[in-house]
């Protein structure tokens, strides 16, 4: 059943669910760059604005399991038009905040409206674009998840700079607004045929193992926190998921339909994928680091030259569905894993002696291999999966990426402190040295080139009907 009141606006649907995440990634990503004045503002320091980072990301790691029941449930225009509407309130609480209780229960607020509004707008696409147009409307909403690490420091230093951080929320407000309205106009309420019941447990099980995974992984990057509580929550994380996963076998209702990862095709993309979003994922927490602890630059200027990154990410987007029709798949994501491994490695050997044209290089390729996997994998997760399963299939993949985000923080942290530690310094911030940088950097091109195991066990036709359509 088409998800749209028209079939003309079908064309324009990614464009709408891409700037409603554009909207909530870039929030996300800004926000750090803005964390000492607000801190300033509150009358606490830092480390005790971060209970706010951690409220909205327990918010996601509560909610997103249970994004595609409530879709399913209520329908989709209702539930994405009731997620942009409460992130865009929140944003405004936020705004409006005056002491850290208030910008903590706001963050929450605007978590739950967040773990909404992603997956079940990227649901709405899948399910609304015929398999010819897959890939490129993929691509489109793709980009801000790509982009937005690499375009929110600079943005947060500007807004910080020369305006107020109270302005980084109150910006949604517009757009907020204007999405609201295109949604409630250009979609249909479409609900599941079949009614299922609530999968209590399942949903109880699957938010327990995203709340240790993802708080662990926050306390692994936190420097003043113990690493031994951050590794024994991912492990009781990891554990509960393999509690959650027996619970979900064979069960008609379950919350979160495991036999999606039978499909090679999908369960490349979310236990290979893991893998590579990790290694890559945790190169926008080095390099703003490396640039200006290792280069003695200042904040702004770090996030200008990371524009480098921004122009190899958006660059890419244009070219994407053509190399994909062209090479396929595999061939595609053995290439993009490949270089971009390599290109991470490379930037732990970037000094400031380095020539600025290499620097640019560097980053440059890494901005585009970044784009061409992430684009590449979110694509082929929905090749396959057939449509009573996609709702399923949606919700996994979108818990398994948002735990791959903190992944990537947490393995960029935990390498620095590792090599800090070896080299016989304290770690703290500020005391990194160069060599620290190019561990960390080496671990995490290690970990993305490993998972080229996954993709070399595609088949060489993985994901040709979608190409063949295009």
């Amino acid at each position: 059943m088409s998800q749209t009141q028209h079939p003309a606006y079908i064309k324009y649907l990614p464009y709408l669910v891409a700037a409603t995440f554009f909207m909530e990634y870039l929030d996300t990503t800004v926000l750090a760059t803005a964390l000492p004045q607000m801190a300033h503002s509150f009358g606490v320091g830092p480390n005790e604005l971060s209970l706010g980072m951690t409220a909205y990301m327990l918010a996601l790691a509560v909610f997103i399991p249970i994004s595609g029941w409530i879709a399913d449930r209520f329908g989709s225009r209702t539930i994405f038009a009731t997620a942009i509407l409460i992130f865009t309130v929140a944003s405004i609480l936020c705004g409006a905040s005056n002491g850290l209780v208030e910008f903590t229960a706001a963050r929450l607020l605007q978590g739950v409206g967040g773990a909404m509004m992603v997956p079940v707008g990227r649901l709405i696409v899948v399910r609304s674009v015929e398999k010819s147009q897959l890939m490129k409307a993929i691509a489109t909403i793709t980009w801000p998840a790509i982009a937005a690490p690499v375009i929110g420091p600079p943005v947060g230093g500007f807004i910080t700079t020369y305006a107020s951080w109270r302005w980084i929320f109150l910006l949604n407000v517009p757009f907020g607004a204007i999405a609201l309205i295109l949604a409630w106009k250009m979609l249909k309420n479409v609900q599941a045929t079949e009614r299922r019941r609530l999968d209590i447990a399942g949903f109880l099980l699957s938010a327990a193992t995203l709340t240790c995974i993802l708080y662990g992984t926050e306390l692994a990057s936190d420097r003043g926190a113990p690493p031994v509580v951050a590794v024994l929550l991912v492990i009781a994380g990891i554990l509960l998921g393999v509690v959650a996963v027996r619970h979900a076998s064979g069960r008609a209702n379950a919350l979160l339909d495991y036999s999606t990862l039978r499909v090679p095709t999908f369960s490349v993309t979310v236990v290979s994928g893991s893998l590579t979003r990790i290694g890559i994922g945790a190169v926008p927490y080095l390099m703003p680091l490396l640039f200006q602890i290792g280069f003695g630059m200042s904040a702004f200027h770090a996030g200008l030259l990371m524009l480098a990154t921004a122009v190899g990410n958006l660059g890419t987007k244009a070219v994407t569905t053509r190399i994909l029709q062209r090479y396929g798949f595999r061939t595609t994501s053995l290439a993009a894993v490949t270089m971009g491994g390599l290109s991470i490695i490379a930037c732990g050997f970037l000094t400031p002696a380095s020539p600025l044209a290499w620097t640019m290089v560097v980053i440059f390729v890494y901005g585009v291999m970044r784009s061409m996997q992430f684009s590449t994998l979110a694509t082929l997760a929905y090749a396959d999966i057939p449509a009573p399963q996609m709702s399923s299939a949606n919700t996994l993949w979108n818990a398994a990426n948002q735990m791959t985000i903190g992944l990537g923080i947490a393995v960029g942290a935990l390498a620095l402190r590792l090599a800090a530690s070896f080299h016989e310094h304290s770690g703290d911030l500020g005391h990194f040295s160069l060599a620290d940088f190019r561990w960390a950097f080496i671990a995490a091109g290690v970990l993305t080139l490993v998972s080229l195991g996954g993709y070399y066990r595609l088949a060489p036709n993985a994901g040709r009907h979608l190409q063949a359509r295009a």
